[in-house]
């Protein structure tokens, strides 16, 4: 019994251990970020080795000698593989070529109101839930996302947005603006 005790308080003691080369450096996979280590449960595992052949060559070969000796010993490659729940490998939207405008409206809405519609601000990759919420706290109204292209803010501010998207978001310039006139909704 004091034996395994004193065993296993050499396994649990605290500090550096012997045969071990402090500070402990990781190795990170340039596709996919996580240390290299754990590439292998990556849904694009192909692409991550594709990468560390080209730049941690040293790293690669090792990794090729340890999956060849998992074959040889029949573990099943299939068992690491992600098959059902969670996100698993975003997919990323490929962006069509479009002409990179923004066409600024204005529609009726009852008999004296109207609202504000902007379109195309998604193809200058601006978040159109940020956009909406500074819309609505800079002109003080409600503003909100429609469609996967389009915010329509409640009020006419048409001609103050011609002022403001270019001031907030500097990669716009004034000239991309268009504005449509009056549209029915």
């Amino acid at each position: 019994m004091t034996n395994e005790t004193t065993n296993a308080a050499d396994r649990l003691k605290l500090g550096p251990r012997e045969n071990v080369t402090y500070p402990i450096v990781m190795k990170y996979c340039g596709h996919c970020s996580m240390p290299i280590e754990y590439c292998e449960y990556y849904p694009e595992y192909d692409k991550c080795k594709e990468w560390l052949e080209r730049n941690l060559p040293d790293d690669f070969e090792r990794l090729k000698i340890e999956e060849e000796q998992a074959a040889a010993d029949g573990t099943d490659d299939d068992k690491k593989r992600q098959k059902r729940g969670g996100k698993g490998l975003l997919r990323v939207k490929k962006k069509e070529d479009v002409p990179k405008r923004i066409c600024v409206s204005r529609a009726a809405r009852g008999k004296k109101k109207s609202v504000t519609v902007v379109t195309g601000l998604s193809t200058f990759d601006i978040d159109l839930k940020v956009a909406a919420k500074f819309f609505g706290t800079k002109f003080a109204c409600g503003s909100s996302v429609t469609g996967d292209d389009e915010i329509v803010i409640q009020g006419d501010v048409k001609d103050d947005l011609f002022e403001v998207i270019p001031e907030k978001w500097a990669e716009i310039d004034e000239d991309v603006i268009e504005d449509l006139g009056d549209l029915k909704r």
